[in-house]
C-alpha cells in the first residue's frame, strides 16, 4: 500500500497535476457571512468558463464538491468551479430575503456574486460563459441568482428546487421554517412568476439565463408542482412556450419537457424520483454548451 501510494504521488508530481479545492478569502462583498470555495484545474482553458455549484440544505461546500462529477468534467475541460458554503439557516440558501431576491442588495445572492466577479478577474475568466446549478437549497438559490442577476448568467440548471420569489416573505427557507407554502407548490400565474423575476432587477432589459429544471414525481419535501411552477416563470420570462415532451430522457424514468427549440428552456420529471433529483452532467454540460 506504502508502495502504491508513492507510486501514485510520484506520478502526479511528473506530470505537474495537484488541483485541489481550495478555500478563498477576502475575496469582495460578503454581507452574509458566507464561505467561498474554488477548484482551479491544472489545465484550464485560456479564458475559462466558470459553474457555481451550490450544496442543499445541511450541506457545505466541501461536501459538494465530491457530490457531483463536475471536478472530472473540470480536468477534462478547462472550467473553473466555484463551491459557496453558507453556514447559516441550518446550511441553508437565503432565497427569501428582499436582498437575494433584488439585484445589487446584497444577500448571499450578491455573496455570490462577488465570489463570480473574483474568479473573472484572478483567472481571467469569460464573463459570457458564467453559469449555476445547484440541488434543492442550492436549486432554489440557482433560480434566485438566474433571476436576481442576470447579467452575470449565462444558463442554469436547478435540481428539486423552487421558482424564484418562491420563498419571499416567509420568515425562513429551510424544511423547519413554519411557512412551508412554498415548497408544497405555491402557484401563480406564468406572468406573475415572471413579474417576479423582472421586479428583481427593475429596467433590465438584457438577455436572461437558459434554463434546465429538474424534478423528481415522488419528491414529498420539495413538491414535484414546484418544477412546474419554476417552467411556468422561464417560460415567460424567456417568451418560449410549450412544445413537446419526450420520454425515455435521460433514461426509462424520465420525461424530457421542450419549450421552443429546446436551447433556452427545458425540464426533467422522474417518475418514482425523490428528493432530490440526481445531477446529469453530461446533459447539463451539453445545454450549457461547454461540452459536445
Amino acid at each position: 500500500m506504502l508502495f502504491r501510494s508513492f507510486l501514485g504521488l510520484a506520478a502526479a508530481a511528473a506530470t505537474g497535476l495537484c488541483a485541489s479545492l481550495q478555500q478563498v478569502r477576502n475575496w469582495g462583498s460578503n454581507p452574509t457571512n458566507i464561505q467561498m470555495y474554488i477548484y482551479v484545474p491544472d489545465r484550464r482553458a485560456t479564458n475559462p468558463a466558470i459553474i457555481v455549484a451550490l450544496h442543499p440544505c445541511g450541506g457545505t461546500g466541501q461536501q459538494w464538491f465530491s457530490g457531483t462529477r463536475l471536478p472530472s468534467y473540470a480536468d477534462s475541460n478547462g472550467f473553473i468551479l466555484i463551491y459557496p458554503s453558507t453556514p447559516n439557516m441550518s446550511n441553508c440558501w437565503d432565497v427569501h430575503s428582499p436582498a437575494s431576491l433584488t439585484h445589487g442588495a446584497g444577500g448571499d445572492a450578491g455573496g455570490i456574486v462577488a465570489m463570480v466577479d473574483y474568479a473573472l478577474q484572478t483567472y481571467n475568466g469569460d464573463p459570457a460563459k458564467v453559469y449555476v446549478m445547484g440541488s434543492s437549497s442550492g436549486g432554489m438559490m440557482t433560480n434566485v441568482l438566474a433571476a436576481s442577476y442576470p447579467d452575470v448568467f449565462e444558463a442554469g440548471a436547478a435540481y428539486s428546487g423552487t421558482a424564484h420569489a418562491c420563498f419571499a416573505g416567509a420568515p425562513g427557507a429551510t424544511p423547519f421554517s413554519p411557512n412551508q407554502t412554498c415548497a408544497q407548490g405555491l402557484q401563480h400565474t406564468p406572468q406573475e412568476w415572471g413579474n417576479f423575476v423582472r421586479n428583481s432587477y427593475p429596467g433590465y432589459s438584457g438577455p436572461r439565463p437558459r434554463m434546465q429544471i429538474w424534478h423528481g414525481l415522488a419528491d414529498f419535501l420539495v413538491r414535484p408542482q414546484c418544477a412546474q411552477e419554476a417552467l411556468k416563470q422561464w417560460s415567460n420570462v424567456l417568451d418560449v412556450q410549450w412544445t413537446r415532451n419526450v420520454t425515455g430522457v435521460p433514461s426509462s424514468a424520465y420525461t424530457q419537457i421542450i419549450y421552443g427549440d429546446g436551447t433556452q428552456l427545458q425540464g426533467y420529471l422522474g417518475q418514482g424520483v425523490g428528493h432530490t433529483a440526481p445531477v446529469n452532467e453530461d446533459l447539463m454540460l451539453r445545454f450549457f454548451g461547454l461540452i459536445n
